[in-house]
């Protein structure tokens, strides 16, 4: 299954959290992997959060950005094209949602994922009127 994740989503496999498990589960059983270009730079600013409030050591922050460039390695990366952009805006007209979130939709839409994994309620609302099937990753 073409499987697209958001990066609240697709975070949780380098930062051990509530759904993580499932996380890693659902990524395991996707035959393709789809991310946003904006996803990369939001996990690494997650991570260095983490860091510079002391919640992950340096050796910590190395080990999760190699398995991130690994995933990344595997993944169809999507860029903000026109056509995302156009997506984004008709979103962000008829739904209730951060610029961020408006994009992650947009380019599942436009790469034709077939599930669509995220953490935010509301982002799960506005994938599905989009057409997208979806999953949402529980939070604590």
């Amino acid at each position: 299954m073409r499987t697209f994740f958001d990066s609240s989503a697709f975070a949780k496999r380098y930062i051990a959290k509530h759904g993580s498990q499932e996380v890693d589960d659902t990524r395991q059983a996707a035959s393709a992997l789809g991310l946003s270009v904006p996803c990369v730079p939001e996990i690494i600013s997650a991570l260095n959060r983490r860091v510079r409030e002391g919640g992950l050591t340096s050796r910590e922050y190395a080990a999760a950005r190699a398995r991130l460039s690994e995933d990344v390695a595997d993944a169809e990366l999507i860029n903000l094209i026109p056509a995302v952009i156009g997506r984004a805006i008709f979103l962000l007209e008829t739904s209730p949602l951060r610029t961020m979130d408006a994009l992650h939709i947009a380019c599942a839409l436009e790469w034709g994922a077939e599930l669509f994994v995220t953490c935010d309620k509301h982002q799960v609302r506005a994938a599905r009127k989009a057409g997208l099937r979806t999953k949402c990753i529980e939070v604590e």
